[in-house]
């Protein structure tokens, strides 16, 4: 993927002032367009579990109805045939897993989700989707093709810095072996089903493509699992046969390999820079932003503090880090969320991104995800009217200084 120098906001749906599909979510393209913005980043769009997480949706192909603006839309036979039509693989699955009206509510997201992505099309905006590695346990995909996945073990992480005893994630883990002997048939229709609503996309935990974290199912923590061998390049391989190049990105945090960073660099895949880890060991930091181009940087992610969060716990040394790559890019800057975002759209890296609490300077309230902390995530909302004119006006600014204007693009200014 060749990524156009540009830059973007992070903001998943729920997180809209509604957390619908309505006039605020056209009111946020607008506000991108004003702003000099050509993308805009959202989460997993399945329906999200029982804790409000869209990486354990109830499936990996449909989407949820939670972000309709009308649910109760009239929907026609012939409009659900035709639906059924174009999604033969998985919509029988989805119907036997949602019940009476799921296909409905397929059909009523279809036309809304669409009519949006035209509306930011027209007005310069693209869509960057989210799409998990593993499925929910006991949702649509592991029930409808059971034979996928394996017995007895689950998905998580190794201790890391998140947590010292790892991260259960507890998801099912693919039968890999079995994948292969089907052509990767499941991943080729994810990827179809992907690619029908959004851009491009990230693919989360990338590394698990090359080798994953198994864990006993019976345990309680993830200190204990393996590490087993994945798909690598064949599966991409395979999708590409079908599909044709995507435009993906790959994921590339935690425990990365060189076998990683070999798949990755074949793959001729973008990966991430993340700026609250860029700075904590200085220039020894494999996060470094001074010489990594085909990535998208982050000031952070769904999974980090908020920046201005970041900032208030940060060490003095990596304040100190910071001011010395303000002072390298030649950027002058008081508040601690624009340092972070200015060095973002100053960067080398391709695509910057990023999350609307931190062009807010919100908070550690803000934040959207604590990694291994099970309750009181994902419910962070944009009020109504915060991100103004005069904050646009701001952030077009820095991104035309940072050369990631529409203009410098080729692209059309949707002013």
């Amino acid at each position: 993927m060749r990524l156009p120098r540009s830059s973007g906001v992070l903001l998943h749906l729920t997180s809209l002032p509604s957390g619908r599909l309505d006039e605020t979510a056209y009111r946020f393209v607008d506000w991108l367009a004003d702003a000099g913005q050509s993308w805009w980043q959202v989460l997993p769009l399945g329906p999200p579990d029982d804790s409000g997480s869209p990486y354990r949706a109830d499936s990996a192909f449909a989407c949820w109805n939670g972000f309709l603006a009308e649910p109760n839309a009239s929907v026609s036979r012939e409009e659900v045939e035709q639906f059924v039509a174009r999604h033969p693989y998985w919509s029988g699955s989805w119907a036997a897993f949602g019940g009476d009206d799921a296909l409905s509510d397929q059909v009523r997201f279809e036309r809304e989700w669409s009519a949006l992505r035209r509306y930011a099309a027209n007005r310069g905006i693209r869509l960057i989707g989210d799409l998990p590695i593993y499925v929910a346990p006991e949702a649509a995909d592991h029930r409808g093709w059971p034979e996928l996945f394996q017995q007895g073990a689950v998905a998580g992480v190794p201790p890391d810095d998140w947590s010292a005893t790892g991260q259960l994630w507890g998801n099912p883990i693919y039968d890999w072996e079995t994948q292969r002997r089907i052509g990767y048939r499941w991943w080729i229709e994810r990827f179809r089903r992907t690619f029908e609503l959004v851009d491009a996309t990230r693919i989360d935990h990338f590394r698990g493509f090359v080798a994953y974290w198994a864990v006993n199912a019976r345990h309680s923590t993830a200190r204990k699992g393996v590490w087993r061998r994945g798909p690598g390049r064949e599966l991409f391989e395979a999708v590409r046969a079908t599909l044709g190049e995507l435009p993906l990105i790959a994921e590339d945090l935690g425990t990365i390999t060189p076998a990683v960073e070999r798949l990755r660099h074949g793959l001729r895949l973008p990966g991430m820079l993340v700026l609250h880890f860029a700075f904590a060991r200085g220039m020894k930091n494999p996060q470094r932003i001074h010489d990594r181009t085909n990535c998208v940087v982050y000031t952070g992610t769904h999974d980090n503090d908020t920046t201005v969060g970041w900032w208030e716990a940060a060490s003095a040394a990596e304040r100190n880090n910071v001011e010395r790559a303000l002072k390298s890019a030649g950027i002058d800057e008081p508040e601690p969320h624009w340092k972070l975002i200015r060095l973002a759209l100053a960067s080398p890296a391709r695509l910057a991104l990023i999350p609307a609490q931190d062009l807010l300077g919100l908070g550690s309230e803000a934040r959207m995800n604590t990694p291994g902390k099970a309750d009181g995530n994902w419910s962070w909302r944009l009020e109504e009217d915060a991100l103004t004119a005069d904050l646009a006006a701001r952030l077009r600014a820095f991104t035309d200084t940072g050369g990631r204007a529409p203009k410098a693009l080729g692209w059309s200014d949707p002013r």
